[in-house]
């Protein structure tokens, strides 16, 4: 039987064998940790103690009354030693809680497990999963309360947990669910229980055989689990492909999956919902891939949220030559940043160090009109057309004819585009003024 996929779309080298094989390590808590308080698609949250404070690991330190937010919690315990502004792996500044480790890992005593939670209601259950301020950790970082509590006009079947991790280097996912199946399975009996005992899909793709084998077994026979092999192919794990491969449902424009019956997570996400309500812990550390040729002993860490970037490529050798990028993230769909002095953010699943060597650096050259860019977009866009009306500042015919925001921003089209033009980066930029023209808008 052939492994199921998406039409469109690339193949990548994927350069994940330095990694893949190779089992999780759990690094070194920081001395410091840096704890920013925006780590969320939503309202950054506000501190809840102060300078001077001694603090629990597993403490809430930062919360808001806004709908869509997350609170963040203290990866150590120790000494509140500055709220200042610290430089984010979003490129600026953002308000953090400096905490001195005082090295004893001393718990929170309001921690609370709930081992037996299916005898909890929906409601309590993801009052706790806010709590512990679980997001997407796919990269997205949604609030996941509000994800498992669709509006009441959505008719939800479907609950898919994301396995595909089709980003060059990353494999982090890979060695979760090779080392801890019975956590993606648990955490995915746990949001089907939310949702009302839902069908559950677990997707991922075929280059991963042994992470297949394991999920499937974690799974059993029969029940409402079914485990598929994908296709290995780029952006497999983008949520509206992974929709239309397992169900063969589109998600309209501008639309959420909800609208098309599902609910969507990332295995780690699904972990850590099951970690959070088995054993308290609130989301405090969590998996990233260290990689590229760039750094001397590429691995797996399991890293606690607010330790320096800086250190975690210590953990794995140091740097290996003269390094020309450090990406935060995959290098489709991650950021550059010029310093490595930012801190592990519940978002961020890999940094890949390039070299000199290993990238291109030939200026763009014009658009040959050879259509690749189309033939590789997942979405049906016309990059070229998007980067055109970005480049014109005609942002709102790239709105209005051409889609503007159905762009998941994957990268398929600068990856394949001869003449290396940066149309996803053109795209990203018109998306921003676009956003900030309505912001101001509604301010009036």
């Amino acid at each position: 039987m052939r492994n199921k996929t998406f039409p469109q779309g690339i193949h990548l080298r994927y350069h994940k064998q330095a990694t893949a094989g190779k089992p999780t390590v759990i690094a070194k808590a920081p001395a410091v940790a840096v704890v920013p308080l925006i780590q969320h698609v939503g309202a950054p949250c506000i501190p809840q103690i102060n300078v001077g404070d001694h603090v629990f690991m597993g403490q809430k330190i930062g919360d808001a009354e806004a709908l869509i937010t997350a609170p963040v919690h203290s990866p150590v315990s120790g000494k509140v030693i500055a709220l200042e502004a610290r430089f984010h792996v979003m490129r600026r500044d953002v308000l953090s809680v400096v905490i001195e480790n005082d090295g004893e890992d001393e718990l929170y005593p309001d921690i609370t497990p709930h081992p037996d939670w299916e005898r909890l209601d929906p409601d309590t259950l993801r009052k706790i999963i806010r709590e512990g301020g679980i997001v997407g950790m796919g990269g997205a970082a949604f609030p996941t309360h509000i994800k498992l509590a669709p509006q009441s006009d959505k008719s939800i079947d479907t609950v898919i947990i994301n396995g595909a991790e089709c980003e060059d280097y990353l494999t982090a996912d890979h060695r979760l669910m090779v080392e801890h199946p019975e956590w993606v399975i648990g955490g995915a009996l746990i949001i089907s229980h939310i949702l009302g005992n839902l069908k559950i899909l677990v997707g991922i793709e075929a280059n991963k055989p042994d992470a297949l084998t394991a999920i499937r077994q974690a799974a059993g026979v029969g029940g409402n689990i079914s485990v598929i092999a994908l296709d290995t192919k780029y952006p497999q794990g983008g949520e509206k492909e992974m929709i239309k491969v397992l169900l063969d449902r589109e998600v309209p424009s501008g639309g959420l999956p909800s609208e098309a019956g599902v609910v969507v997570n990332n295995v780690a996400t699904a972990a850590k919902i099951f970690e959070l309500i088995t054993t308290g812990m609130p989301l405090i550390s969590r998996g990233v891939t260290i990689s590229g040729p760039g750094v001397n002993a590429p691995g797996n860490l399991i890293a606690r949220i607010g330790t320096s970037i800086e250190e975690l490529i210590s953990e794995c050798g140091g740097y290996k030559g003269k390094i020309a990028k450090v990406i935060i993230g995959g290098p489709m769909t991650g950021i550059s940043l010029f310093t490595t002095l930012v801190t592990l953010t519940k978002s961020i699943g890999g940094v890949v160090l390039m070299r000199h060597e290993d990238i291109s650096h030939e200026d763009p050259v014009v658009c040959i009109r050879c259509a690749r860019c189309v033939d590789a977009c997942p979405v049906y866009l016309m990059p070229i057309a998007l980067y055109h009306y970005s480049r014109s500042l005609n942002y709102d015919q790239a709105v209005e004819a051409y889609g503007l925001f159905d762009c998941i921003e994957c990268g398929c089209c600068s990856y394949v585009c001869p003449g290396r033009l940066p149309l996803v980066e053109s795209i990203k930029h018109a998306k921003a003024e676009v956003n900030n023209k309505r912001q101001k808008q509604r301010g009036r």
